[in-house]
């Protein structure tokens, strides 16, 4: 899962309006509903600010894998 997809997830999971994560994050409602609905990409700092609200991080998928998904040997 990308980290768009996983950003998509918290928001429909959340059960927060579009509205009040907007107020939250400083992301505007305009720009997260247009993400939601899938018309859109995010920039970086819109997936930092969304990612900051809800307390979200990036982690290694597994130890073993590289970033082109191929285990070390």
């Amino acid at each position: 899962m990308g980290i768009s997809e996983a950003i998509r997830k918290q928001i429909k999971a959340s059960g927060v309006s579009h509205y009040q994560i907007a107020q939250g994050s400083g992301v505007s409602t305009s720009v997260l509903s247009r993400f939601m609905a899938g018309e859109t990409s995010i920039t970086l700092a819109t997936a930092e600010k969304l990612a900051t609200y809800f307390e979200l991080e990036l982690k290694p998928k597994s130890k073993g894998s590289n970033r082109r998904g191929k285990t070390s040997t």
